[in-house]
């Protein structure tokens, strides 16, 4: 039978039995295997739709899927089903395999040789030996993780591990970090009137009435996750939320956190969560939340306890968080632990979207408030403008008045802004959410099945 026979064969029995997974991975591998890549990944697509509620039908869709997506020189599609399969713990170590295998293709040597050894330190049966040899990694069991900033001989010496405590026992005891209160509120942040709406009705409702809610056995407070693209207003939300709730606010950065002593970032952050307390009520904001909420799987070591210490925190565990909300940014959801996402913690996921037309006009009647114009036409310029974010905005504006200025200093006339100054500066402007949405598509298509991704999807018109 010709090789064309084979394969017309293979497909003619697929279109019979179409559930049948051993033969359609038997039929995605023909056609991998004499180069019909987009084929198979069509085949591979389709069966993962056809394959929902089965998990090990669709865990070996996946990791066919991930060797089409190496064959089409798609890296980052690839990691994406990755990193899905080890954050949710589904066959960890042979998809700690495979990413070594899609890194070492990529020349991430480095990255492949940690996620093989961390691969075969948990399960030592999916050890490969071409690959050990290819990234130089011995046959010897691998140690336990050695403690943050020592080496193995360092870690192994109780007096170099002593005077480690020693040192970290001296450390600050937490950061200097003072509640405000914000001036801002809803109708300070231009457009999002759904996310605003959102807000409102699980967050500022509950924080006024606290009587009511605490009638039915909930507390007031818990956590809400902000996603999207940079740049869209998250921290400017957050404040706008403290400042309609008539609560402190406490804004908090990675550097606020971590530390390089042992147990330090821990410390900081029961610190944190305690001055919060002390001012309730009170909106606690992480910024870039998910350096902070790493998945478990992606750490090493001690890094792991600040994690652990993290939802804790927000479980209250440590202290009462009733009146306290805790808001969290993050362009990148889907590096965060999923145990963020349980109830009590960040359990209100609400995604940030590019400011709409009537939004990208408050907007820009913000950025040019008190600035010298002439005649604007803001709902031109808004439409000229679709997919920015607040940020893209601010730069095109601060671009024409810019020109504007050169053209002063040269003639020594001073003229006002008009229209077209700002669509000559939009020109010269890409949105930066195209990277963004082109990252995330990858997460809605191959790892989306507890839905946190649904919001996204009428902006990827699938």
């Amino acid at each position: 039978m010709s090789q064309d026979s084979s394969l017309d064969a293979l497909r003619a029995a697929l279109e019979v039995t179409p559930n049948n997974v051993p033969l359609r991975l038997h039929l995605a591998d023909t056609l991998l295997n004499r180069g019909l890549t987009e084929d198979a990944e069509q085949l591979l697509k389709e069966g993962l739709k056809r394959a929902a509620g089965d998990s090990e039908d669709e865990l070996e869709l996946k990791f066919a899927l991930v060797r089409c997506y190496r064959q089409l020189g798609k890296w980052s599609t690839a990691h994406v089903i990755l990193d899905d399969l080890i954050q949710s713990d589904r066959s960890t170590a042979r998809a700690l395999v495979e990413r070594a295998r899609t890194q070492l293709r990529e020349g991430q040597v480095e990255d492949a040789v940690t996620s093989y050894r961390r691969a075969i330190h948990e399960d030592p049966d999916v050890r490969d030996p071409e690959l050990s040899e290819t990234l130089g990694v011995g046959k010897t069991p691998l140690k336990q993780d050695p403690i943050d900033g020592l080496d193995d001989e360092e870690a192994e010496d109780p007096e170099v591990f002593d005077g480690r405590l020693r040192a970290q026992n001296d450390a600050s005891s937490g950061p200097s970090l003072t509640p405000i209160k914000t001036d801002l509120n809803f109708e300070s942040v231009g457009g999002m009137e759904d996310v605003k709406k959102d807000i409102r009705r699980k967050v500022v409702l509950p924080m006024k009435h606290p009587e009511l809610v605490k009638e039915f056995g909930k507390k007031v407070g818990g956590g809400i996750l902000l996603y999207g693209p940079p740049g869209c207003g998250k921290t400017h939300l957050a404040r706008a939320t403290a400042g309609e709730i008539d609560a402190t606010f406490l804004e908090v950065g990675i550097h606020d956190v971590l530390d390089m002593w042992i147990g330090q970032s821990e410390r900081n952050l029961h610190s944190i969560f305690e001055t919060a307390r002390a001012n309730q009520p009170c909106v606690l904001f992480f910024d870039e939340a998910d350096a902070l909420g790493a998945a478990r799987s992606d750490i090493r070591g001690a890094g792991r306890q600040q994690i652990n210490q993290f939802l804790a925190e927000l479980d209250g565990v440590s202290g009462q968080n009733d009146g306290v909300l805790v808001l969290g940014a993050t362009n990148a959801p889907w590096q965060m632990d999923s145990a963020f996402r349980r109830p009590g913690r960040f359990d209100r996921v609400i995604f940030v979207p590019p400011p709409d037309q009537k939004a990208r006009e408050t907007i820009l009647r913000i950025l040019l408030t008190d600035k010298p114009q002439r005649d604007l036409d803001l709902a031109q310029i808004a439409k000229k403008c679709d997919g920015f974010s607040g940020a893209d905005l601010k730069a095109v504006v601060d671009e024409a008045i810019e020109a504007v200025l050169d053209d002063a200093l040269e003639t020594g006339n001073v003229r006002p802004l008009v229209t077209k100054d700002l669509l000559k500066a939009r020109k010269n402007r890409r949105p930066t959410t195209g990277e963004w949405f082109r990252t995330v598509k990858n997460h809605v298509l191959y790892a989306n099945e507890d839905g946190l991704f649904d919001d996204v999807k009428p902006y990827l018109k699938l």
